[in-house]
């Protein structure tokens, strides 16, 4: 697979996570509390300025799924190796509320997650 383009969503940010499978894998299942490897890219939702992007450094990423942020240990789950999945995550379940010391808080945040592996 090559890097995704990120779609732009018309209307307001949803204050719910969003999960759509746009590649559904056939390999292993990620499991809750699981270790995962991954391919990503991340934008805002209301400028849809990329800010993060695995395929930019030119390498997957493996971690665990506790140490992430809510939409990413709640979205992952149940996807299987080989499939392409966007999550689209409220600030709740990202980095928190506008002033919340990240660059990140108080916005809604896209990634569009390659699974690569899953332990």
């Amino acid at each position: 697979m090559s890097k995704p383009e990120v779609e732009f969503q018309e209307g307001p940010a949803p204050t719910e996570l969003v999960v759509k499978d746009l590649v559904v894998g056939t390999g292993t299942e990620a499991v809750p509390g699981g270790t995962v490897e991954v391919h990503y890219v991340g934008v805002e939702f209301d400028s849809g300025d990329e800010f993060d992007s695995s395929w930019n450094r030119g390498e997957s990423i493996q971690f665990p799924l506790r140490g992430l942020i809510k939409g990413w240990q709640d979205g992952i789950p149940g996807m299987k190796v080989g499939g392409r999945r966007q999550l689209t995550i409220p600030p709740e379940l990202a980095y928190g509320p506008a002033g919340g010391g990240h660059r990140l808080s108080g916005k809604t945040l896209v990634f569009i997650i390659d699974l690569i592996d899953a332990k």
